[in-house]
């Protein structure tokens, strides 16, 4: 578990998270083109002897990469489809542990087989 950022680190680590412009426009450019060869050439969706299937260094490769630029990070929902987070949200309550119940005693039982 990681430790919650102080208001401090989060805003250094915000000023850290520059992404070069340049890199970025390469990986973006590489996704691009590798999904061009993917849709367009039925010999880019094949295998090589030597380095495998295409898709995956065409198109699969280069994109990790450039959302790995990104520190992983997830689309963002766009502002008209975020639903706001509640105001104030309710303690959990830790769970009860179920109690068994008392056994009745009844004449009519039959004897178990061992």
């Amino acid at each position: 578990m990681h430790p919650i950022p102080s208001p401090a680190t989060a805003r250094a680590e915000a000023a850290s998270d520059a992404v070069d412009p340049r890199l970025d426009e390469l990986l973006r450019g590489a996704v691009a083109v590798g999904l061009a060869l993917v849709l367009l050439l039925p010999a880019a969706r094949g295998t090589h002897a030597v380095i495998g299937w295409l898709p995956l260094w065409l198109l699969v490769m280069p994109a990790s990469a450039w959302w790995a630029l990104h520190r992983f990070r997830l689309p963002r929902p766009q502002a008209s489809r975020a639903v706001p987070a509640p105001a104030t949200r309710s303690p959990r309550r830790a769970p009860v542990q179920a109690r068994r119940r008392a056994r009745v005693a009844t004449a009519a039982r039959m004897p178990h087989a061992a």
